[in-house]
């Protein structure tokens, strides 16, 4: 455990009681800003997040378990429910950002010396569940963000089972689920068979892949996209939540480059080739420096249509 982070663990009695822990945070955090990426919305049957307070349903290798907490000033006090409650209980200070080393970053551009300062409680999170990152970083593949958001959702109403406790959330798909699905409940949901055939083939080598939160980054995408339709967009989306990675660059996004380019050079447009020289001062640090933008809000101007929103369960 950091030193960043005192822990003290109290276990009480299983049931609607569950295990509690309480962690005295060694940096401040803010909620939505930290687990926003794991969030997709108040229609998310897996998640609740406010300002002062986390849901969270998890299947850890344990088992099943749901999470609660609630921040109190500079503690977090945490209750879990189900087998795997020791687990999400442990990595409790990970999930809240409290493992994330800022130390190395080193913002030179003013804007991200002002997003740095004024975003004090921005932590990068680490969940160490490879799948749960996966399937939506999959389903978010070369279609808008709100279609791929709707999907998920979909997808989760049909397939996710109740989770232990009282919160009312539900589990993530597991692994030999997901890999079972149906094509048709994958139309259903407005996801067509290349991207359903990939999360099914993910459900497959789940055991695999789940071993991937141990490794450093770089194993960690090797290992992700040795998976047929795992690119390097897909891997540096896990890596960046799953494994913490401030360094995870996802290439090959439709925005980011335009945003990177816009804010620390002031053009409107730009590829993956000049976002990466931007970023080179900030190698190590790169992942941060996109997750800043994007929290503070920055945008590039717009030119020409979107991406049209295709649902191909009306079809």
């Amino acid at each position: 455990m950091p030193s960043s982070a005192d822990v003290a663990a109290t276990s009480v009695a299983p049931g609607d009681s569950g295990f509690q822990t309480t962690v005295r945070l060694g940096h401040p955090v803010d909620l939505r800003l930290t687990l926003g990426p794991l969030w997709r919305g108040p229609g998310d049957v897996t998640m609740r997040l406010s300002d002062g307070e986390l849901m969270r349903a998890t299947r850890a290798p344990d088992g099943p378990t749901s999470l609660r907490v609630s921040l109190r000033g500079a503690t977090a006090e945490a209750t879990a429910w189900g087998p795997g409650a020791g687990w999400a209980l442990d990595r409790l200070p990970a999930l809240l950002g409290q493992t994330d080393d800022v130390a190395p970053f080193r913002p030179q551009h003013p804007l991200l010396v002002e997003l740095h300062r004024r975003l004090v409680g921005l932590r990068l999170t680490r969940t160490d569940a490879v799948l749960e990152a996966l399937v939506p970083a999959v389903l978010d593949q070369k279609v808008p963000s709100i279609q791929a958001g709707r999907s998920h959702l979909r997808l989760l109403r049909a397939l996710a089972a109740p989770a232990p406790g009282p919160l009312g959330l539900r589990l993530p798909p597991a692994p030999a689920e997901l890999a079972a699905t149906p094509l048709w409940v994958f139309h259903r949901a407005g996801v067509e068979r290349r991207r359903a055939d990939i999360v099914r083939r993910c459900g497959l080598l789940a055991a695999r892949l789940e071993e991937a939160a141990a490794m450093s980054p770089e194993a960690a995408v090797r290992r992700l996209m040795a998976v047929p339709g795992i690119g390097p967009w897909t891997a540096a989306t896990v890596t960046g939540v799953a494994l913490g990675d401030p360094d995870a660059v996802p290439l090959g996004d439709y925005h980011f480059p335009h945003l990177v380019t816009w804010a620390l050079a002031g053009a409107p447009r730009g590829d993956d080739a000049r976002m990466l020289e931007l970023l080179e001062p900030y190698r190590g640090q790169r992942g941060r420096v996109i997750r800043l933008l994007v929290a503070g809000g920055i945008r590039a101007p717009r030119f020409g249509p979107h991406l049209p929103l295709r649902d191909i369960a009306r079809h």
